[in-house]
């Protein structure tokens, strides 16, 4: 049943050593699943960085590529996380939101990545939401209500509530055809995913 989602993958590729490194670090300093998935969680969201929060330009894709240059927009940085959780044997996927740019439909949409995470203490999957905070968005790790950067309740804005075992293809083929992080974030979102075209 969980097997899609603890597959390594040429985005997910956590048998990289330096990803292995990190996934057995971040076991050894936890007490418990519970525990290893929220420093998992907590790791990606502040140890890595959106490059729009800090002015960077790179374009990251893999999830070793994240963990090496320190940065990724959502899309990269949830290759990351599921990466480290599937490396420790915890079933991870992808889920979706399709968001405003700018707060209104007139700005036009993009599409935004978290993950969810199957809790086997819980028998239940959770979202988790890795993006990296800032003084305007502020996820946080819950088993109990979610709490994400962003809440899809503007007109034509989506919160797909999916699970997909692996990232949606056409993102992954934009942050390959893209090398500047942002012109990505400013001119080249899109506003749908493979999976609902």
């Amino acid at each position: 049943m969980f097997e899609e989602y603890l597959e390594e993958t040429e985005y997910v590729d956590y048998s990289n050593p330096n990803i292995k490194e990190l996934a057995n670090t971040l076991r050894e300093q936890s007490e418990d699943e519970i525990s290893l998935i929220k420093n998992t969680y907590h790791y990606v969201r502040d140890k890595t960085h959106h490059p729009y929060d800090i002015q960077d330009k790179r374009v990251t894709v893999t999830a070793s590529d994240v963990l090496k240059e320190g940065v990724g927009i959502c899309w990269a940085k949830s290759n990351l996380l599921a990466a480290l959780l599937r490396a420790n044997g915890i079933p991870s996927g992808f889920s979706y939101q399709k968001l405003t740019l700018g707060g209104s439909p007139e700005t036009g949409y993009c599409i935004h990545s978290l993950n969810t995470v199957y809790i086997p203490s819980l028998k239940k999957w959770v979202r988790l939401d890795a993006r990296g905070n800032t003084k305007d968005i502020q996820a946080e790790f819950s088993l109990t209500e979610e709490k994400l950067c962003f809440k899809a309740d503007i007109k034509g804005e989506i919160d797909y509530h999916d699970n997909h075992p692996a990232p949606d293809k056409k993102l992954m083929r934009i942050l390959k055809e893209n090398n500047d992080a942002f012109e990505l974030c400013f001119y080249n979102m899109p506003d749908s995913l493979e999976y609902y075209e």
